[in-house]
């Protein structure tokens, strides 16, 4: 039987299919990419505002490298490669492959803007209104360093590769994708799993491109003191394991002309000494050995820079202000163990930290108490949620302490001279609440086990500061013991989580977004390697995490990361540290600098001049 219809019956068939599909949404073209509105330079633009388009080429940096380093390889699990050692990524050096787009991610971060990417490999980019969707049309001379061009297919297999073999964190960066289309040799597309997804454009944008002809036939995984087939504007061409590094300048680099470049990459050659002492750095910085110290150290700042380089006007001492989002430095408790599981000894162990002794005695006042996840930032929660903050987190009211609703949080203040035995009373009732009590001059709990613990170090010289908070918790009978070991083995315990407590950071970002599914998701708390240290898992985090995942504009964004950082407060998973809005720097006088930007300090945009006397 043959089936036979009217052309009026063919036309509606058709309209009723054509309905059903998804709305075409406007199509958008540009040459950078901005997460709310539009970036800041339009598509002719000439170089970054904050740059010396006409800086000289020329001349050797040596810097300083902090600890050591046991492979090149930066993109998996084992071990630890340069970038990920201590300032590393100031200097505009590192073994990473060129990213999609520079601005918004550790490769080459924007100065004067906080959310923006512009083309680097890719000559320009293609969303829909919804951004479901987007293309990345490469440019014609993008090439690595061996002179092969880098094309689509190589973008491909950096995502599938990263995403399969590379570290967890890659793998939360890249998720949400559901397909992946080679459009044409220089054209590839993203299909995204969820519509509104703006954060993930840029994150994928700062998808390092790797070659595929390099590593069709290497072992990704494995650690490698030979350097990777690069694009950038820097090759690797002197390695002495864990020691040293040098880097030149590619001379007839592919992108040295672009906007995006202009007045960056000056120095010819750049030397890198790794030190795993700061102490024996500095002396050496005295004496000589290299040209720029990044100083961390409040005391050293304050009383360490009579010398005769400096005082000779041979190396400037500068304190330059910015507006960078500090790191989450704190203690974090490790609530995968007990008796860390428990909210009110979290809270206790936080009141016995005297923040305003160690800053007169050890700090010399230089920094400000950290009252948030997000410092020196506009993501930090403060007064009591209201508009979009109180919207996110009223569906959870059940699930949070009262407080937190009608109340800022903060820490106990001291004077400078000891914890108050008030409170040294309330810690010791939150204490009795956590099924603990002292006996006999120590705290016990109901098996008559005593409480003990121990702080996990990398780096010796933060023992001084924490002996403070020892002696404080001694005075309640409370053991905490201070270990500190090796890289290699530091490295090795955070990533299967075999600790009580650490000092550590998490970098945060002026956009904050997919890296906070890394830090606080629960479904990151067991994986292995993941920076989700404290263990959280906790069913509002999740969703206000989503909440920011899903912001549509700025003010979603804001309100959302707020409130994530309220929740993570008053569950105490960390006792907070401090921060500074300021850089600590000492450098040669040679060494010429364009006006610095508020978001980066841009040491890849210093040049070589004369020196001064």
């Amino acid at each position: 039987m043959t089936l036979q219809f009217r052309p009026t019956t063919l036309v509606a068939l058709l309209l009723c299919w054509l309905l059903s599909l998804p709305a075409a949404a406007a199509v958008h073209t540009q040459h950078g990419y901005a997460l709310y509105g539009l970036p800041k330079y339009p598509e002719n633009f000439k170089h970054l505002d904050y740059v010396n388009p006409d800086a000289p080429k020329g001349g050797t940096l040596r810097v300083m490298g902090s600890g050591t380093f046991d492979t090149l390889n930066p993109y998996t699990l084992k071990g630890t490669s340069p970038i990920n050692t201590g300032d590393f990524a100031q200097f505009g050096i590192s073994e990473l492959n060129e990213p999609l787009m520079a601005g918004s991610g550790i490769y080459d971060p924007s100065g004067d803007e906080p959310y923006s990417a512009y083309g680097l490999i890719a000559e320009t980019l293609e969303f829909a209104d919804n951004r479901s969707w987007v293309v990345f049309n490469l440019r014609p001379e993008a090439r690595f360093h061996d002179g092969t061009p880098i094309t689509a297919e190589d973008v491909a297999f950096s995502y599938r590769l990263l995403k399969e073999k590379g570290h967890p964190n890659y793998r939360s960066m890249l998720q949400d994708i559901e397909r992946i289309d080679i459009l044409g040799e220089r054209r590839i597309r993203f299909i995204f799993s969820r519509p509104n997804n703006s954060l993930l454009i840029l994150r994928l944008g700062e998808m390092p491109v790797l070659p595929e002809h390099y590593w069709a036939n290497r072992e990704f995984t494995e650690t490698t003191f030979q350097p990777g087939l690069n694009s950038g504007p820097y090759r690797i061409t002197k390695v002495d394991p864990g020691r040293s590094l040098v880097y030149e300048r590619v001379k007839d680099y592919w992108g040295a002309d672009l906007p995006i470049n202009k007045g960056k990459y000056n120095l010819d050659r750049m030397e890198v000494e790794f030190y795993r002492d700061n102490s024996v750095a500095f002396e050496a910085f005295k004496a000589g050995e290299f040209d720029i110290y990044i100083d961390h150290k409040a005391s050293n700042w304050a009383n360490a820079y009579d010398f005769p380089a400096v005082n000779s006007g041979e190396v400037l001492k500068r304190a330059i202000s910015h507006e960078i989002p500090s790191s989450t430095q704190a203690l974090f408790f490790n609530t995968r163990r007990r008796p860390f599981d428990n909210l009110q000894l979290r809270k206790a162990l936080g009141m016995l930290f005297d923040f305003e002794w160690s800053n007169r005695v050890l700090f010399y006042g230089a920094y400000e108490r950290s009252l948030s996840f997000y410092p020196n930032s506009p993501f930090s929660a403060t007064g009591v949620p209201g508009g979009q903050e109180f919207l996110y987190l009223s569906p959870h009211r059940a699930e949070l302490p009262p407080e937190l609703f009608l109340q800022p949080f903060s820490l106990p203040v001291t004077d400078g001279r000891g914890i108050p035995r008030e409170t040294l009373r309330e810690a010791v009732e939150l204490f009795e609440q956590a099924g603990w009590q002292l006996r006999g001059g120590r705290l016990e709990n109901a098996d008559g086990k005593p409480l003990s613990f121990e702080v996990l170090l990398v780096n010796s010289s933060l023992e001084r500061i924490l002996q403070p908070y020892r002696a404080n918790l001694a005075r309640l009978g409370i053991d905490m013991q201070i270990r500190t070991v090796d890289r290699a083995q530091y490295k090795a315990r955070l990533d299967q989580f075999d600790y009580d407590m650490i000092l550590a950071t998490l970098p945060q970002g002026l956009s904050p977004g997919l890296e906070q599914f890394g830090y606080f998701h629960s479904s990151q708390r067991n994986v292995k390697g993941s920076r989700n240290y404290a263990g959280i898992d906790n069913p509002v985090v999740d969703d206000l995490i989503n909440k920011l995942s899903g912001a549509t504009n700025r003010s979603q964004q804001v309100a959302a990361t707020r409130a994530l950082d309220r929740v993570l407060l008053w569950n105490h998973y960390t006792i907070p540290n401090w921060y500074i809005n300021y850089h600590r720097i000492a450098y040669r006088n040679w060494l010429q600098t364009p006006d610095i930007p508020p978001y980066s300090l841009l040491i890849r945009s210093w040049w070589k001049g004369p020196a001064t006397h």
